[in-house]
């Protein structure tokens, strides 16, 4: 069964406009970004929304958590942005049976420096080896979202109270 990746937007996603001089969430990166990294596992990408974590409702919560639901996938990727990822990884803790593991970047997907292609890596294997249940992979490291904080000032994903 292939492992079932939903993209819902944030950073990973993003693209610069010149015209409008900012990035704006854009077209999902993550199957070309897996088509370089040549992974050969059976995946399946499929887009839910094109949002800034900033940006995300309850509504899109439930959008969400329904789908990973209604999924016969048991072992499910969800990339999102970082700065409400954490939130959405707490509301997904009441899915049973599946291994959900949610992932993004700190960099969009397309700069060559990104960390995209790595928390992709990371989140690819901790679905096919963690235990059902809801985990973040950010920078080389697997969360708990209940045991997780975002530092904004480092720019990266740090364990409470280690």
């Amino acid at each position: 069964m292939p492992i079932k990746i939903f993209t819902t937007g944030g950073t990973i996603d993003k693209t610069y406009f010149d015209q409008k001089d900012e990035y704006q969430v854009g077209e999902s990166q993550v199957a070309g970004l897996l088509e370089r990294a040549n992974v050969t596992l059976d995946y399946e990408v499929v887009e839910l929304l094109r949002k800034d974590s900033l940006d995300m409702t309850d509504q899109d919560r439930d959008l969400i958590k329904s789908a990973v639901e209604a999924d016969i996938a048991k072992k499910i990727i969800v990339t999102h942005g970082t700065d409400t990822m954490i939130a959405t990884a707490n509301y997904l803790a009441s899915v049973l049976g599946k291994t959900i593991v949610l992932t993004g970047s700190m960099y969009p997907a397309q700069y060559r420096d990104s960390d995209a292609v790595f928390n992709m890596g990371c989140a690819l294997m901790a679905a096919q080896t963690l235990s059902p249940g809801v985990y973040i992979a950010m920078n080389g490291d697997i969360f708990e979202p209940n045991n997780a904080l975002k530092n904004v000032e480092l720019n990266r994903f740090e364990h409470v109270g280690k």
